[in-house]
């Protein structure tokens, strides 16, 4: 089967291997165990491989396009005269395809997701990474691709993979997850004790959407308050300036601990030490953190964003907060006060979240290739 890629995803070839983010790597090399050839259309860097990135298990034949976008008049000009070539490389790459397979949302899924119409008959799945809840506000083009994507007349024979399970979809969306964790790498969670020091962790990019800073103000209002509390972050970002900032103004730096970009090996054997992941997130598709936290036993307390209301049950494995300082430290207050609401939100969390293993991903995979 060849199995073509349409992704913005940035790519880079070292000889004959092919780099790519790690994270949408791990996931594309389960779809890569079940198909013979592999052809990616996607940005193409000669660019240094960075330790973020990783390689494809399989050889790849990629077909390199130009990075475009619309963020500026000049880009938005420079992107209508690069339109057509992206256009007929996607267009070549889909002829080619056994199955098709877009990475949405993004500037490159949108030509994709445009193209495909010209091939009704060849299988197909899109991945929607983003958050596709029908009230949620995005920018126009991401509202557009869910349209053309959910369209049954204009896109046809394709299976739309989308994070959570919203009412009133078309037949071709299908509720969807991601796994991290093996079967063997998932051990029975040891009980944490709220009596001592009680940490705190944020993991991802240390960006305006993600509110890193709010995490800290969370934790530092804690400490005022009399708790022994402490935060680690995991992450890099334009953010960090005002974090490193707001530790030097207010003489924290023993509670809130920095760590930058480190092996997710790291971050994992820290989430078994803490007792509570703060994740008060603008925009989410499907927050791995909240997934692999659950699965640790570190408890969750994020935004009603995305699917999370769906992960979390609606506040019955972890905690669903508005985005404001005073409320989430009165819930976070009521755990401390109630320990056995802590102890019983963990377990339901970790016996969730456990069941969505690498080996159930990958059978969910190997059924969408196979059953179109």
């Amino acid at each position: 089967m060849k199995f073509v890629i349409i992704t913005h995803a940035e790519h880079k070839c070292k000889g004959s291997q092919t780099f790519a983010y790690e994270p949408y790597v791990r996931e594309m090399n389960l779809w890569g165990n079940h198909v013979s050839d592999i052809e990616i259309v996607a940005p193409l860097s000669k660019q240094e491989v960075l330790p973020i990135e990783k390689e494809y298990n399989k050889q790849c034949t990629v077909v390199g396009i130009p990075m475009f976008d619309v963020t500026s008049i000049k880009n938005t000009i420079r992107t209508l005269f690069l339109i057509p070539t992206v256009f007929f490389r996607i267009f070549k790459a889909m002829k080619r395809a056994d199955h098709i397979h877009l990475r949405c949302p993004g500037n490159v899924g949108f030509l994709g997701g445009i193209v495909q119409i010209l091939f009704p008959n060849k299988p197909k799945t899109a991945k929607y990474a983003g958050n596709w809840d029908p009230k949620a506000k995005q920018p126009v083009s991401y509202k557009i691709q869910k349209w053309i994507l959910s369209n049954t007349f204009l896109t046809r024979n394709m299976k739309v993979l989308v994070y959570g399970n919203w009412e009133n979809q078309s037949k071709n969306i299908i509720p969807f997850f991601t796994a991290t964790y093996s079967e063997k790498e998932i051990e029975p969670i040891e009980p944490k004790i709220l009596d001592n020091a009680i940490k705190f962790i944020f993991v991802g990019a240390l960006a305006p959407g993600k509110q890193p800073l709010l995490s800290v103000k969370i934790v530092h209002e804690l400490l005022i308050k009399g708790h022994n509390v402490s935060l680690d972050i995991y992450g890099e970002g334009v953010e960090r300036v005002n974090i490193e900032h707001y530790i030097l103004e207010n003489n924290i730096s023993e509670t809130i601990h920095l760590h930058g970009n480190v092996p997710k090996q790291e971050v994992k054997i820290a989430f078994k030490k803490t007792h509570f992941l703060v994740f008060i997130s603008k925009s989410e598709g499907w927050p791995k953190v909240v997934a692999e936290a659950m699965c640790l036993g570190c408890l969750p307390i994020s935004t009603r964003v995305s699917c999370v209301p769906y992960m979390l049950a609606n506040g019955d494995r972890g905690s669903l907060v508005n985005p404001k300082m005073e409320d989430i430290v009165t819930e976070i207050e009521e755990y401390i006060g109630n320990h056995d609401l802590y102890k019983n939100k963990v377990q339901k969390a970790f016996d969730w979240s456990s069941e969505y293993t690498l080996e159930k991903f990958e059978n969910s995979i190997k059924g969408l290739l196979f059953e179109n």
